[in-house]
């Protein structure tokens, strides 16, 4: 007897959505979101998508109305909860847009449960754009099937920073100038944590010094080679998550 085919089929579209999903919420879309399933992807009546919502996780669901510009999908089973994702935040530097937009788009893809830009004296970039980088983050989650998006947090002074810094979360710097193994620093420091990386000068002296004095911080090294910050900022969320996090 021939096996029953999954449902949703594997090939359908993986769609975000803000609202709250339950089984039988209907979603009305229009924008991008309603332009790429009925221009791009043709879906008629019927078709079947998956939705998430970063709240309550994936649903099988299905388009019930069609209209030229819009169209409304109504979710049915719910196929997993929220995925639960490791303690870890990313602290990083704006850097060049696209680099950065790389930057935000991995830490959704590796699982960061927290994103947060830190304005330093050396970056060359002193704004970020929230919505593009979310938008980021939410293509990489529907491209990698996460159902948990990072949060992200708004542009924040590295000295305002250090001074609110929660007690209870280690904070990994990365210093050029030199540090410790970061692999026995994971064997030594458990619990919610957090990564900083610099902006491509580096930190100054005097915020190197401000970090350094922070309780949490401990200095660590990502190797002999010099890493660009988008490069160093992948590599350390890589070793935290193979080192502490939930990659087995």
């Amino acid at each position: 007897m021939p096996a029953t085919p999954a449902w949703p089929p594997r090939s359908a579209p993986r769609l975000f959505v803000e609202q709250e999903l339950n089984e039988g919420t209907e979603v009305a879309l229009d924008g991008p979101a309603a332009h790429y399933l009925l221009k791009v992807m043709r879906l008629g009546e019927g078709a079947p998508l998956t939705l998430f919502d970063d709240k309550t996780g994936d649903y099988a669901a299905t388009v019930v109305q069609t209209g030229k510009r819009d169209l409304t999908v109504r979710a049915g089973k719910r196929l997993r909860p929220r995925e639960d994702v490791p303690d870890l935040w990313l602290c990083a530097a704006p850097i060049k847009r696209q680099r950065f937009d790389w930057v935000a788009e991995k830490a959704s893809e590796l699982g960061v449960r927290r994103f947060q830009p830190v304005a330093t004296a050396r970056a060359v970039v002193d704004k970020v754009k929230d919505d593009r980088l979310r938008a980021h983050m939410i293509e990489a989650a529907e491209q990698c099937e996460r159902n948990a998006l990072p949060e992200l947090g708004e542009l924040t002074q590295l000295s305002a920073m250090l001074a609110a810094w929660p007690e209870g979360r280690h904070l990994f710097f990365c210093d050029e100038r030199g540090g410790g193994s970061f692999r026995s620093a994971l064997r030594a420091h458990e619990g919610p944590a957090a990564i900083l990386i610099g902006p491509e000068g580096g930190f100054s002296d005097e915020e190197n010094a401000a970090i350094r004095a922070c309780p949490q911080a401990v200095p660590v090294s990502l190797g002999p080679r010099i890493l660009r910050a988008d490069t160093a900022a992948v590599a350390a969320v890589s070793l935290w998550m193979a080192g502490r996090g939930d990659w087995g």
